[in-house]
C-alpha cells in the first residue's frame, strides 16, 4: 500500500478519535516496525510514549461518550484532529523521506475523519435513535482501523 494511503489512513483514523492512530503510530515504533529514531519523531518511540498514548486513547473512549464532550467539529477539536492527523501522516512518511506529503495526507484524512465520522455518526444515531450505539459502532471502526494500520506497517 501507498505511503500516501496509509497516511491518509491514519488521518482517517484520527479524525474518528484524536489519540488512536497516534497511539498505534507509537506502538509501531516502539517495537521498531516504524524506524523514527533518530529523528524529530523519535520520541515516539521511546519507552513509556505508548502506554501513556494508549491511555489517552483509552479515555478518549470513554471521554466521547459524556453529555459534556463537546462536538469534534469545534475549532478547538478540529484544530487539534488535524494537527495529530498531520503529525500521524509526517511518522508514516519519515521513514521513507516523504513526511511533508505524509503530513499533507494526514492532514486530509483527519478532515475527512471528523467531518465523515461525524456525518456517519449522525446518521447512525438516528437510525438506533440514540447515540451511544452509534458512538460504540464509531468506535469500532476507529480500532479496527487502528489495527489495520499496525498490520500493514507489520
Amino acid at each position: 500500500m501507498s505511503l500516501y494511503l496509509l497516511a491518509l489512513l491514519a488521518g482517517i483514523v484520527t479524525g474518528l478519535r484524536t489519540a488512536m492512530a497516534l497511539a498505534a503510530l507509537s506502538w509501531a515504533a516502539y517495537v521498531g516496525v516504524l524506524p523514527l529514531g533518530g529523528s524529530w519523531l523519535g520520541w515516539l518511540g521511546h519507552w513509556p510514549t505508548p502506554w501513556l498514548l494508549t491511555a489517552a486513547a483509552a479515555l478518549e473512549l470513554v471521554g466521547d461518550k459524556l453529555p459534556s464532550t463537546p462536538s469534534r467539529k469545534v475549532p478547538p477539536q478540529f484544530g487539534a484532529r488535524l494537527l495529530v492527523g498531520a503529525l500521524c501522516g509526517a511518522a508514516v512518511g519519515l521513514p521513507a523521506g516523504a513526511w511533508i506529503g505524509g503530513l499533507l495526507a494526514g492532514l486530509v484524512g483527519a478532515a475527512i475523519g471528523t467531518l465523515g465520522g461525524a456525518a456517519a455518526r449522525a446518521r447512525l444515531a438516528a437510525l438506533f435513535g440514540r447515540d451511544l450505539p452509534a458512538a460504540l459502532v464509531e468506535d469500532a471502526v476507529a480500532i479496527v482501523a487502528a489495527l489495520l494500520l499496525l498490520g500493514i506497517l507489520r
